[in-house]
C-alpha cells in the first residue's frame, strides 16, 4: 500500500525522504527523518520503529546495524517492511514474511527504496534510477522526480491518496516538510506544494538565523 525512497545529496549533506500511499495522511506514520538520516517504515507499520530508528542513528549506528536493531525491536516484525539511510549515504532494507502483495526494495548510490501492494516488482529500481539521473538539482526536487518514476514504472497496485516530503539540510529542524494528506492527485499535488514553497525555503531558514538580513513578510501590514 506504500512506496517510498530515501535519499542524500553528496554535495551538501541533506539528507531526506519521500513516501505515498493509498492510505490516509502516510507521513505521519511511515517517514522519519532527522540530519541523523531517515527511516521508512511502512507495509502494517509500526510507527515506534522510525522513532526508535531515529535515536539510533543520532547514537551514531550506521544503517545495516539501525536496520538490524529496529527489525527486532518489536513485536510482529514479519508484518514490517523497513529501510534505512545514514548521514553517511549508506543504506539497508528488508521485507518481512507477512509483506503485503508485491513488494520490492533497491539501494543506490546515496540512496534505499521500496515498496509493497506495487504493481510490479521494477518500482523501487525506478525510483534509485531517477534519484540518480538528477544529481545536480536540490534534493527535494530529486526526491519528487524518484516518486513520479516510481508511479510511471506502474506505482501502486491501485490509486494512491497520500504523500509527503521531508528533508534535513544543515538546520536542526527540517527544511521542507510537506503533505499532501488526502488527494486524487496526491504526488502531482505535493509537487505543486513543493514549487510554491521551494522559493521561499531559505528565507524561513534565514529568519529563524538572522531575521535582520530576512526579506520582508509580504503580508498585509508588513513595511
Amino acid at each position: 500500500m506504500t512506496f517510498s525512497i530515501a535519499g542524500r545529496c553528496a554535495r551538501t549533506g541533506a539528507v531526506g525522504g519521500i513516501v505515498t500511499s493509498s492510505s490516509i495522511a502516510v507521513p505521519s506514520r511511515c517517514l522519519w527523518a532527522s540530519r541523523d538520516g531517515v527511516v521508512l517504515s511502512q507495509n502494517v507499520t509500526d510507527p515506534r520503529l522510525g522513532q526508535i530508528g531515529l535515536g539510533e542513528l543520532a547514537q551514531g549506528y550506521g544503517a545495516q546495524a539501525v536496520l538490524e536493531r529496529i527489525a527486532g525491536a518489536r513485536p510482529y516484525t514479519e508484518w514490517r517492511q523497513l529501510a534505512v539511510l545514514d548521514a553517511a549515504g549508506f543504506s539497508a532494507w528488508r521485507t518481512g514474511e507477512r509483506g503485503l502483495g508485491l513488494h520490492a526494495g533497491a539501494s543506490g548510490t546515496d540512496c534505499v527504496a521500496v515498496g509493497n501492494l506495487l504493481a510490479n516488482d521494477s518500482v523501487p529500481a525506478a525510483m534509485i534510477e531517477a534519484f540518480a539521473e538528477h544529481a545536480a538539482r536540490a534534493l527535494p526536487d530529486r526526491l519528487l522526480r524518484a516518486l513520479e518514476a516510481g508511479l510511471a514504472a506502474g506505482g501502486e497496485a491501485g490509486p494512491v491518496h497520500s504523500a509527503g516530503l521531508c528533508v534535513f539540510d544543515g538546520a536542526s529542524w527540517p527544511v521542507a516538510d510537506l503533505r499532501v494528506d488526502w488527494s486524487d492527485r496526491p504526488i502531482a499535488d505535493l509537487r505543486a506544494l513543493w514549487e510554491r514553497y521551494e522559493p521561499q525555503m531559505k528565507d524561513y531558514v534565514l529568519r529563524a538565523t538572522d531575521p535582520t538580513r530576512a526579506p520582508s513578510y509580504g503580508v498585509p501590514g508588513d513595511e
